[in-house]
């Protein structure tokens, strides 16, 4: 197999192959030679959903611009970690990450005596991202993109949020999507190999880092777990 180099890598000269490992209703997926490769869909690929009209991904290209800015970010400034991010740019009408490919297990896969092991390390590195601190509102660049769980409760028309500043720095670094199933684990020595999956990382407040990795599923409330979207959209709307 051929190995890749990101010095060699020249974006214009990339053909994207229509073969992915995987696709879903939001993003394409392909891994080779220590590859992987994440992309938005183009409008000819969107599909039907079950109501019957078309499922256009919320932010399909800005989500992935601000993963991209985020694991920049976090390469220089932090120890926690990343997917080395090669490249990132729009070929015809899709947008791609570059990265490289992480050998693990999703924490999600470890029996919870092993969990029990992964813990320490894990606070160890929410810390260290909330101690990354910011006056200004949102990812690194210029937008603002909530956790998931809160975009799926509004509309395409709350897609622009405001920025806010603050005179102090209160906002720190979230991941925003911090479930066990972003989180690879060397199944041997069950260190965590890389936290995955930050497209709507950004500096907001603390609270907005909600402790679903703590347990299996979505990082949204399930039933009976209390449900913290009503207040963070308080905060941003107000």
């Amino acid at each position: 197999m051929t190995e890749f180099k990101p010095s060699e890598f020249k974006p214009s000269e990339f053909k994207p192959s229509e073969e992915w490992n995987a696709k879903t209703p939001e993003r394409g997926y392909h891994h080779c030679d220590g590859v992987f490769v994440k992309r938005s869909l183009r409008p000819s690929e969107y599909v039907t959903s079950y109501k019957g009209g078309l499922h256009i991904p919320r932010l399909g290209i800005e989500r992935l611009q601000n993963e991209a800015e985020s694991l920049r970010f976090l390469r220089r400034f932090s120890n926690i970690p990343v997917p080395t991010l090669y490249a990132a740019f729009e070929v015809d009408g899709a947008f791609f990450l570059i990265m490289e490919y992480i050998e693990g297990i999703g924490m999600s896969a470890l029996p919870e005596d092993q969990k029990q092991r992964v813990w320490p390390e894990l606070q160890q590195y929410i810390t260290a991202l909330h101690e990354l601190k910011s006056h200004k509102l949102g990812g690194i660049g210029d937008i603002v993109i909530p956790p998931c769980r809160v975009l799926e409760r509004t509309g395409k028309d709350s897609d622009s949020w405001p920025r806010k500043e603050s005179q102090s720095q209160e906002y720190v670094f979230c991941h925003n999507d911090l479930s066990q199933h972003n989180i690879i684990v060397d199944p041997d020595t069950l260190k965590i190999k890389a936290i995955i999956d930050w497209e709507y990382a950004g500096f907001f407040p603390e609270y907005f880092e909600a402790s679903f990795y703590k347990r299996i599923g979505p990082s949204s409330a399930l039933d009976g777990e209390p449900d913290d979207v009503p207040l963070l959209l308080d905060f941003l709307r107000s």
